[in-house]
């Protein structure tokens, strides 16, 4: 049964890697053929390198994953934040106050929140456990047209050319803001905390990195953003200590910053016979919670579950019977978050008076839920 079944996974991001370590460390790998093809070059991660202004925060149940390939190991020993912590507050109220958001590891009996890390470290990881398989590692390879494949799995992110060429259509839900990235000193110590403050304009997130600083997604319009990436850095250092309220003090711009522009998408479909889409190609949320990464690699845990039952059962891993399986899976979870992320950024960037008021309200109620408190947080957060 060695190499019965060609897969080609179309992009070498986490997603991709991921299922494609999933397949080549699992119990089927001998009855499997797997190449990873992406165009641009291969990711290398060194220490000797500045923090990468691309992050991501990642839950406990996305590193116990990436544990099961042996890539965790690497990741951790390197340059990992930990987060005990999280804040969220709205611009109308104070960090402290009772209609904030805030809660700790300590509550949910778990040694961290999660985890801040470098997506060109979890990269680099995945790439080094798939150097000790049979996996076929295609970097600066460029593909013109669908590969001859049993499947192929586009992760080729939200413009993904497979998608395109496959004529899955998507939909567009546009949030008319630009997300501003850099890398901050603050004047007072981040404490392991994630931090979040809803503003008019969108929510800005202060991520904790190992070095002492934070990284900062400020979610904003596109006209803010301009003017920010246009600002010195002394005045974009003012821009976001204004915007965090001083939180965390003075804050000092200490490192490259970046922009992109925002905009949740869903494919109308994420399988057809021999094609099968994962991670950003499929969908696509708002960067305020985090969770784009971990939707991204439960779509790798449960395509390749799905695929392992299938060979189980004497079925073809491209068949789209089989592959349904994996879309009914995965589909509407991913659909309900991005939806819940839509709506969450709407209802803090409006300003009605009246919405702003039942805004404050709920916050203090949820504050105060007990059991659907604990539940919402431990599934926003992917605690166990």
């Amino acid at each position: 049964m060695k190499n019965q079944f060609n897969i080609v996974i179309v992009g070498g991001g986490i997603t991709g890697l991921t299922l494609a370590a999933l397949l080549a460390t699992g119990r089927h790998a001998e009855a499997l053929n797997i190449s990873v093809v992406d165009a641009a070059e291969r990711p290398r991660f060194s220490l000797a390198d500045d923090v990468s202004l691309r992050v991501s925060a990642i839950a406990n149940g996305s590193a116990e994953l990436l544990g099961s390939v042996g890539a965790w190991e690497q990741i951790a020993g390197a340059r990992v934040s930990p987060y005990d912590y999280m804040r969220v507050w709205d611009e109308h109220e104070a960090p402290e106050s009772g209609a904030a958001l805030h809660f700790g590891a300590a509550e949910f009996a778990v040694p961290q929140l999660g985890f801040i890390t470098e997506n060109v470290l979890i990269q680099d990881a995945l790439l080094e456990c798939l150097d000790a398989t049979d996996v076929s590692l295609q970097f600066d390879t460029r593909i013109d047209a669908l590969p001859d494949a049993d499947l192929v799995v586009a992760a080729d992110g939200a413009r993904s050319f497979v998608r395109e060429l496959a004529g899955i259509e998507t939909k567009l839900w546009p949030y008319k803001q630009t997300a501003v990235v850099t890398h901050l000193q603050a004047e007072r110590a981040h404490n392991a905390t994630a931090w979040q403050r809803f503003l008019r304009n969108g929510p800005l997130g202060m991520l904790p990195l190992t070095d002492g600083r934070i990284s900062v997604v400020w979610s904003t319009t596109p006209d803010e953003a301009q003017a920010a990436l246009a600002a010195t850095d002394g005045d974009l250092g003012r821009m976001l200590t204004a915007a965090s309220a001083s939180v965390l003090g003075k804050l000092t711009v200490d490192g490259p910053k970046g922009a992109f522009p925002l905009c949740a998408q869903h494919s109308q479909n994420y399988v057809l016979p021999g094609l099968a889409l994962i991670g950003d190609a499929a969908h696509a949320i708002h960067p305020l919670a985090g969770q784009g990464a971990n939707l991204g690699l439960q779509d790798s845990a449960e395509l390749a579950r799905v695929i392992g039952t299938a060979i189980d059962d004497g079925l073809h891993p491209g068949d789209r019977l089989v592959l349904r399986r994996y879309e009914r899976a995965r589909k509407g979870a991913n659909l309900t978050m991005l939806h819940f992320m839509t709506g969450l950024n709407r209802l803090f960037t409006t300003d009605s008076r009246l919405l702003g008021e039942i805004r404050s309200a709920g916050m203090r109620l949820f504050n105060r839920s007990g059991p659907i408190r604990e539940r919402a947080v431990k599934v926003a957060l992917g605690v166990n």
